[in-house]
């Protein structure tokens, strides 16, 4: 998901979207460590969607703290 596909999205669907990606990164992790992934580049690009939609998040977290104090 691009970037600004991922700010579009709302604080629930965010946070949805977080944990789907987490538990993907688990997955290739795992299947990693046992031996059973083929692909990877795909550890890398599930890393990078997590991070991505952390920093939405934290970018969010930020900005209603400055509206707010």
């Amino acid at each position: 998901m691009r970037p600004a596909d991922v700010r579009d999205l709302s604080d629930i669907e965010l946070a949805e979207h977080i944990a789907t990606a987490r538990r993907e990164l688990f997955g290739l992790r795992f299947q990693h460590a046992t031996g059973e992934l083929d692909n990877t580049a795909g550890l890398r690009q599930a890393k990078r969607e997590v991070a991505r939609a952390l920093t939405v998040a934290r970018e969010r977290e930020i900005q209603t703290g400055q509206d707010n104090g």
